[in-house]
């Protein structure tokens, strides 16, 4: 396989790793750092990319176990999460603090969530990937991945609910 050829095949995958090792590494720098190791796990092993049927979701899940490998040796342990993915011009200042500190808490909430939740979550409700996409990425059944997903909305539901109702009398 030619340098062109490979690259054809994991260019369109990039972002998408690119996403999932910040979601699991909290920082910029060192998911850049983690994406740019799979690239080349991967042309080292690209001679095999060929007999997958979905390439992506092999890509998906090199990265994810690449991260997960990173942060058990306690390589990325002082990171931090700091998301800044919503910028617009066309928002007032006081609407875009109130929408950054939503993040913030949606990033606190999805941090407590257990790991598996929070894969699953962002595999799907982030990245956009299908059911069976994400069964094979993460190596689970159909049924688990829908039952993770809704404890996961759920906990996030509930506790921006709490936040946001913190304070108010119910008569």
């Amino acid at each position: 396989m030619t340098q062109k050829e490979f690259l054809d095949i994991i260019n369109p995958a990039k972002d998408k790793m690119f996403r999932l090792a910040r979601r699991l590494l909290t920082s910029k720098e060192a998911a850049e750092d983690a994406t740019q190791e799979v690239i080349l796990k991967l042309w080292n092993r690209r001679e095999k990319i060929r007999n997958y049927a979905n390439v992506e979701a092999y890509t998906m899940t090199v990265t994810k176990n690449y991260c997960l490998d990173q942060l058990k040796l306690k390589y990325n342990n002082n990171l931090r999460i700091v998301h800044q993915n919503y910028d617009s011009g066309l928002v007032s200042v006081h609407r875009e603090t109130e929408i950054k500190d939503e993040l913030s808490w949606v990033e606190k909430i999805i941090r407590q969530l257990p790991e598996q939740q929070q894969m699953v979550f962002q595999l799907r409700d982030v990245e956009q990937y299908e059911f069976e996409e994400i069964s094979e990425i993460m190596d689970m059944n159909q049924t688990a991945i829908r039952v993770a997903l809704s404890r996961a909305r759920k906990k996030i539901r509930e506790s921006l609910t709490k936040k946001h109702e913190y304070g108010i009398r119910r008569s």
